[in-house]
């Protein structure tokens, strides 16, 4: 792990893909933190599990001290508290969709499952197709897979699976 790592807030981590992403973002060795409005399981407790820090509600003092980078969900809107506070303090910030891009994406052969229904359960049934036919696959998911126990895994694995919201198709 760095000696020191760089430190990522996430707004509105309790979200099953930001809380996936706050485990993986840990997992490759940065500080991670996050806020929500309402905490509760399993997003929570997936959280808590991995020793990843969770204020509640959101407030100017969950910037403190001043993290590297935010990460915005996408049910986080102008008016909330820590991203006006953000934009008025210019802290380096951006979405889900760019970081998963920026640090896991790149270089990579990625399989996205997208559409209107199932997306979780498609996702995670290749999931485990492929770790069955000892493919080992990296994966996000939209869920706490019940045969992993976590929605995201293997993050350095030069391939990823993932499952895509429409907000994040772009």
């Amino acid at each position: 792990m760095q000696a020191n790592p760089k430190h990522i807030h996430l707004i509105g981590i309790c979200g099953t893909a930001m809380a996936s992403l706050a485990g993986m973002l840990k997992q490759r060795g940065f500080r991670v933190t996050g806020s929500d409005a309402a905490a509760y399981p399993p997003m929570s407790t997936f959280l808590e599990s991995l020793n990843i820090p969770l204020a509640q509600p959101f407030a100017e003092s969950n910037l403190k001290p001043r993290p590297d980078l935010v990460v915005v969900g996408n049910a986080i809107s102008r008016g909330n508290v820590e991203l006006e506070h953000v934009l008025d303090e210019r802290i380096a910030f951006c979405s889900l969709p760019q970081i998963l891009h920026d640090e896991f994406l790149v270089g990579r052969e990625v399989l996205v499952v997208a559409g209107t229904h199932g997306k979780t359960t498609t996702t995670s049934m290749l999931a485990w197709i492929f770790e069955t036919a000892g493919l080992r696959p990296s994966f996000l998911i939209g869920g706490i897979a019940e045969n992993f126990c976590s929605s995201f895994e293997r993050p350095e694995v030069p391939a990823l699976l993932s499952r895509c919201r429409h907000s994040h198709v772009g």
